[in-house]
């Protein structure tokens, strides 16, 4: 791992602003509380970014420089432009790390990077949500319990429309009897691609500790190390060719 990890923390910004109850549980932003979490790590250099920045906060110069990307979106992702949304993708293409969560199955960079709609069942209500951990030796769920467990959250169930998973990490149930492919890893050229369901902007999800834990875990794993330009170089052959 590099000496420093380089962590860019983009959401919307949007609820936090438009709806006091939300303001409430994250007064500094969803952003704000996931860059306060993994700011714990003492080697890792942490930036946020919102939609309604400049380029969305996501220059080209933003993205060179961040080795792994989380990412938080809901209510707004037709407004995130094409043209960051290649960037993006170019970028996890060339190694930078992607982590994304909840809503953010619904965004643009993830529907990209899938090659499908993601789709799911959903129902905003009070469900307890029971995580089990269906690959425990992963680095990202090693020495975790067997489950845990989030008091309410908004529920998504099966069928979600996703390619197979290069590794499934976690499952959820909820109290309504619904399942969900809840946590999930992809390979997407050098990048590495991590989504993480819970986190529902109406609930203090992110505060809790395990939550914490799994996206900070997650943010280590996707931490691919290298940076390799996307392009179509003409290679010249190693050896001439046989007459």
């Amino acid at each position: 791992m590099a000496e420093t990890l380089r962590v860019t923390v983009w959401n919307e910004n949007r609820h936090e602003r438009a709806d006091p109850a939300v303001a409430a549980i994250y007064p500094e932003g969803i952003h704000g509380t996931i860059a306060s979490f993994l700011a714990r790590e003492p080697a890792w250099e942490i930036r946020t970014a919102t939609l309604d920045e400049p380029e969305h906060g996501l220059t080209t110069a933003v993205l060179a420089a961040t080795d792994v990307l989380v990412w938080w979106g809901h209510r707004a992702h037709a407004e995130v432009a094409d043209e960051i949304v290649e960037r993006v993708r170019t970028r996890v293409e060339e190694g930078m790390g992607l982590v994304v969560l909840h809503s953010g199955h619904y965004s643009k960079i993830f529907q990209r990077l899938m090659g499908t709609s993601c789709s799911l069942k959903w129902r905003v209500g009070a469900d307890k949500e029971r995580l089990w951990c269906v690959n425990r030796s992963h680095p990202i769920t090693r020495g975790l319990p067997e489950h845990f467990e989030i008091p309410h959250e908004e529920m998504y169930g099966e069928p979600f429309s996703i390619p197979e998973p290069d590794e499934l990490l976690f499952i959820s149930w909820f109290t309504g009897g619904e399942v969900f492919r809840s946590g999930a890893t992809w390979q997407r050229g050098q990048g590495r691609v991590f989504y993480f369901r819970p986190g529902h902007e109406t609930f203090p999800t992110y505060h809790h500790e395990m939550v914490q834990t799994v996206i900070t875990r997650g943010v280590k794993w996707a931490y691919s190390g290298v940076h390799i330009p996307e392009g179509c170089p003409r290679s010249e052959p190693l050896e001439p060719p046989a007459d």
